[in-house]
């Protein structure tokens, strides 16, 4: 055998052991689920960090967390003690969302002693940062770069970083409020600090905008509800009088006027994040937490005149700021409510208050999972039923349930899905579906785990099949394909802006690269986003750290795009520590819930 072979050195049988101990472990479950991809791919390519990763997390204190646990007994539970445990520590039980990938490593960690000891890789002599100095290889000129823009970027209050502005641009003639920090635009910049080791400044953002959260909110005459959050706040120095104050801007300074529905939800999401990363569950413990996050819910769960699951929203509430016809119910929102219901639902305490809003939170995750899997889910199969569909069905038997006419299918989705592949489409509402493509709700979609496995592959493999549409020279389009001519005039309102192939409009986004990074991996395709990695890595700091791209295939910085764009800057560093480093993907994944009810297949409905 090859454990026993006379040229191998002796100190290499423990890796040998412990790899061949972890296959048969992994083969002889005979699980009925696959195994979560990532799994492997973190195996195989952290072998020789692991004493490093140890270490790192030693001395941080994190915490294991049981998915059986409430959050408030999560303290019980200590990584340090699983580093005396000899055996490989794989628990299928344990649902992905409450561990950390990091736990395979320490499971095999002390196996892996002696194997470390015989080889020990060379570390960068360069003074980057912790996640870089961790890898076996020479971290990309561009890290430290990014890592200095990401830090020019910083905004302080009282002397604590808060959060990072959105631009660092100082060629740009008007600086318009790119010197805000956002909500949705610190996200980034947050997981960035927080896999370097740095959660002070994502703690104090937190805190800062729940403040925030509590201030009254008016546009004109009209009082906006207690928990909404804020799109971005500004830090104002007073350099004679030396004092910091803060101006919040709650969509009554936002072109349209529109309020930001997607901050509450990246807030919890954020926090979620900082809990997993830090093990720190203090924070969400707190009572202006949990009233904090009992704010946003309200808002979203209320009852009203909706017969859907889906939240009804306004053009321009998200990242799509701007009119561009994703008014109703777009993908980007959906997935991002369904990733924050069930953040919210592993922090919210059982108690009188929080278990009321844990029984909704649970009712509404079914029926919003059932209602995107089936209605908003196309792939060759249901675009063909779809072509062949009745309409004005008027009884409960109905198929064509929203009265889609089919003769309203625009030519190219014919074109652009493939006989293998899927994805959610932009929106659907009564006698409408926008059959557009957007990233951000897709691969929310995947790391939330909204889509099922196989709806999660499936997108994987439409970005593949279309990846000279999709990605091309720049990572990634926020929507494909672009509004032109007639469509452009009607649902943009002619907006300058968003012309075809640009911004929102069809335009490329580098920031995108973070969250199609993180789906790679929690697919297993991380040659997908190492690919899409070397694209931006051609051009990004040539380009100065541009916020969008123009044209078909992204080959033209945006007309009005901001350089040294901090998400830009921030996006690329977290796809790579996310790459170099994939058990950081627990803090911002969720493992599907085995508990949600599967899809269940429509029949056809057609004209004979």
């Amino acid at each position: 055998m090859i454990f026993f072979s006379p040229l191998l050195p002796f100190s290499t049988y423990p890796l040998l052991l412990s790899l061949f101990l972890f296959l048969f472990f992994r083969l002889s479950r005979r699980l009925p689920s696959p195994l979560f991809p990532a799994e492997y791919y973190l195996f195989f390519s952290q072998l020789s960090e692991l004493k490093v990763l140890r270490a790192r997390m030693e001395g941080s204190g994190l915490k294991n967390v049981s998915s059986h646990c409430s959050i408030s007994e999560m303290d019980d539970f200590d990584l340090s003690k699983l580093l005396d445990k000899p055996r490989i520590n794989i628990e299928r039980q344990r649902s992905f969302d409450e561990r950390s990938l990091s736990e395979l490593s320490i499971g095999l960690s002390r196996g892996l002693d002696n194997y470390e000891n015989a080889y020990s890789p060379g570390r960068s002599g360069l003074d980057t940062p912790a996640s870089s100095a961790r890898n076996s290889f020479e971290p990309h000129p561009m890290v430290a770069e990014a890592w200095d823009a990401l830090r020019r970027s910083m905004v302080h209050f009282r002397g604590q970083p808060v959060g990072t502005i959105a631009a660092v641009d100082h060629a740009a003639e008007e600086v318009l409020n790119y010197d805000q920090v956002f909500v949705r635009d610190f996200v980034p910049s947050a997981l960035a600090f927080l896999m370097n080791g740095e959660p002070d400044i994502v703690k104090n953002f937190l805190l800062k905008t729940l403040q925030l959260q509590g201030w009254e909110k008016r546009v004109d005459r009209f009082k906006l509800g207690e928990g909404v959050m804020p799109a971005s706040f500004k830090v104002l120095h007073d350099p004679v009088r030396k004092t910091d104050t803060i101006m919040a801007d709650f969509g009554e300074s936002a072109i349209g006027r529109v309020a930001p529905v997607d901050s509450g939800f990246w807030w919890i999401i954020l926090l979620r994040a900082y809990t997993k990363s830090t093990g720190d569950v203090s924070l969400a413990e707190t009572p202006e937490c949990q009233r904090g996050m009992r704010l946003i819910l309200s808002l979203c769960l209320s009852e009203g005149f909706d017969t859907f699951p889906t939240l009804l929203c306004a053009d321009g509430c998200s990242m799509i700021d701007r009119r561009m016809g994703i008014y109703g119910y777009p993908i980007e929102i959906q997935a991002l409510f369904f990733m924050a219901l069930r953040s919210a639902l592993a922090m919210l305490k059982h108690d009188t208050e929080g278990g009321e809003f844990v029984e909704r939170i649970v009712k509404r995750l079914h029926a919003l999972s059932y209602h995107m899997r089936n209605y908003f889910w196309l792939d060759f199969q249901q675009l063909n039923d779809i072509y062949r569909y009745k309409t004005e069905e008027y009884s409960h038997t109905a198929v064509n349930k929203f009265n889609v006419i089919p003769d309203s299918i625009p030519d190219w989705v014919f074109e652009f899905v493939p006989k293998r592949g899927g994805y959610f489409i932009g929106n659907v509402s009564p006698a409408r579906m926008d059959f557009r493509w957007f990233a951000l709700g897709n691969c929310i979609a995947i790391l939330s785990s909204l889509a099922t496995p196989e709806q999660a592959s499936a997108i994987m493999d439409l970005i593949e099949a279309r990846w000279d549409e999709l990605v091309a020279e720049m990572p990634l389009k926020i929507s494909y394909p672009a509004l032109e001519n007639h469509d452009w005039r009607h649902i943009t309102g002619c907006d300058p802006k968003n012309t075809r192939w640009s911004y929102h409009n069809g335009g490329s986004w580098p920031v995108l690269l973070w969250l199609l990074t993180a789906a790679c991996i929690k697919t297993g395709r991380p040659q997908i986003a190492r690919r899409a990695i070397d694209l931006a890595e051609s051009r990004l700091s040539k380009d100065s750290w541009p916020e969008y791209y123009d044209g078909t295939v992204g080959r033209y910085i945006g007309k009005q795009a901001r350089k040294y764009q901090t998400w830009s800057i921030a996006g690329y560093l977290v796809a790579k520590m996310l790459l170099e480093d994939p058990s950081h993907l627990g803090m911002i994944a969720l493992e599907e819930d085995k508990q949600m009810k599967p899809v269940i297949k429509r029949s056809a409905s057609w004209t004979c």
